[in-house]
């Protein structure tokens, strides 16, 4: 028996019902695409706030807190050494030495060990030797009394007294060696004032007051004003690569900024604000006349007689930041990143071989690379509103805007790639903040840091050793470079 044919009405308000129900199911998708869309845009620009760190921005490392470890290793490339000393290094091991100062024999035993023979008379077939190398105990203080005749005059009753020896000037006052020892300690190790005094005490067996060490800083400073600072200031102002920065400190219970200018031989730091004067107010940016490298801080633009270069390593923290936020709609960054990656390597490749300068197709290719991820930039973010895009577009703005200083390392092979000579030379002022309870109490006191520490950096990049750099300046005076280089110098 045939089924029976369903009536078309029927058929009609099935497929109504269906079209509605299909109508309701799109209408609903649309509405979660928009609130996923929404979704995605909140969560792009939270991941871009609670990712910016060291790693993705110019944040210092000291802001990423304790517990924070490093993300996504570095952009460094491997040197293919391996660790430990390299072939040819001398090396610092311990030797032993011909002449030492006692010498204890040590006798064989008098009869054999497994058959109980005597060794009395058996002449001596070789000497093993081992040395220990210890310090002596530190003897008691050395006292050296300066006795100055006083003779009246007969004629006119004028007294007469003998001429105490240059340095010489008070009652009774520690010496050059010990002065020098706790200074080193203080300036140079930036050990808290009354530990310092401690370690003297352990280490030399001798007391000194903490007044004394914590003058310590204040005397340095003046010694090296009248000599030492000009000569570095008129040193830096005619280098043709020079390296500055910048870093907030506390003092006096508020914000104060420490700056640095500085080549791989020399080091000048002062302090004030953050505004153009007080950058001016060092006394060497002003007066350059070759190319500084720095980062983007906008302070530095009225400095128009110079060439300006970027710091490449804050530009790759800054795309590292977009990129991590979307990596699936940010890939210009990555590319842009890819691009200083590849123009760094050209001119470290070049450097290495003692080229002049780059050739014509390594620079078609880095600019070719950084045009592509431009292009790219304006495709990622194409008629898009959300924060991340605001961000990007800025960025990727910098970049076709800057793009001369940015590149500036690639055209011109004495410029580095990044600004790591000033960060390091400046890194002390956050290791001095640290050992001495998060700031300095007075404005004078970092004036003073900010001094001493450009002659003891300054001082080590020339080869001397804190401690011989110091005796020299409470001695005989202050060590004065008088050239760029050591090499120049010895020229």
């Amino acid at each position: 028996m045939e089924d029976p044919v369903e009536p078309e009405h029927d058929v009609a308000a099935e497929l109504v019902s269906l079209r509605a129900q299909l109508a309701a199911r799109d209408e609903r998708i649309d509405l979660l695409l928009v609130q996923i869309a929404e979704l995605t845009t909140q969560v792009q620009a939270l991941v871009l706030r609670l990712s910016k760190d060291s790693a993705t921005s110019s944040k210092p490392p000291s802001s990423d807190g304790p517990g924070k470890r490093p993300r996504g290793g570095s952009s460094r490339t491997r040197s293919g050494r391996k660790p430990g000393k390299q072939p040819g290094d001398p090396g610092t091991a311990l030797r032993q030495v011909e002449d030492p100062n006692e010498r204890i024999s040590i006798p064989a035993p008098s009869a054999c060990a497994d058959c109980d023979a005597s060794l009395i008379e058996v002449p001596v077939r070789a000497v093993r030797r081992r040395q220990v190398f210890d310090l002596a105990t530190p003897p008691p203080p050395q006292v050296i009394e300066y006795a100055a005749d006083v003779k009246c005059c007969p004629g006119c009753g004028k007294r007469a007294t003998g001429a105490f020896p240059d340095g010489v000037e008070s009652a009774a006052q520690y010496g050059p060696d010990i002065t020098t020892k706790v200074a080193d300690a203080v300036l140079g190790h930036h050990i808290p004032v009354h530990r310092s005094t401690l370690l003297v005490m352990e280490l030399c067996g001798m007391k000194v007051s903490t007044g004394f060490a914590a003058g310590l800083r204040a005397k340095a400073a003046r010694l090296l004003e009248s000599g030492f600072l000009p000569a570095v200031r008129a040193l830096l102002a005619g280098a043709p690569v020079v390296h500055a920065d910048e870093t907030f400190t506390r003092a006096a219970a508020r914000t104060v900024f420490l700056h640095v200018a500085s080549t791989a031989h020399l080091t000048l730091m002062h302090t004030g604000d953050r505004s153009a004067a007080t950058i001016d107010a060092g006394e060497v940016l002003p007066h350059l006349s070759g190319v500084l490298v720095r980062d983007g801080y906008a302070g530095y633009t009225h400095l128009d007689h110079v060439l300006h270069a970027w710091c490449g390593a804050h530009l790759l923290r800054d795309l590292r930041g977009i990129h991590e936020a979307d990596p699936h709609g940010q890939l210009w960054a990555r590319a842009m990143a890819d691009a200083l990656l590849e123009a760094n390597r050209l001119a470290a490749a070049a450097r290495e071989a003692g080229r002049q300068e780059l050739a014509a197709e390594e620079l078609r290719t880095i600019n070719r690379l950084y045009t592509g991820a431009l292009a790219r930039s304006r495709q990622d973010n194409r008629a898009k509103s959300t924060e991340l895009a605001r961000h990007a577009r800025t960025l990727a703005r910098r970049f076709e805007e800057h793009r001369k200083v940015i590149l500036r390392f690639t055209t011109d092979l004495a410029v580095p790639f990044t600004n790591n000579q000033a960060e390091r030379d400046i890194r002390p002022a956050k290791v001095q903040q640290r050992s001495s309870g998060g700031c300095w109490r007075t404005l004078q006191g970092l004036a003073d840091f900010a001094i001493v520490q450009s002659y003891l950096s300054t001082a080590t990049k020339w080869g001397i050793s804190r401690y011989d750099a110091l005796k020299r300046l409470f001695t005989t005076g202050a060590w004065i470079p008088h050239a760029l280089t050591p090499d120049t110098a010895t020229a």
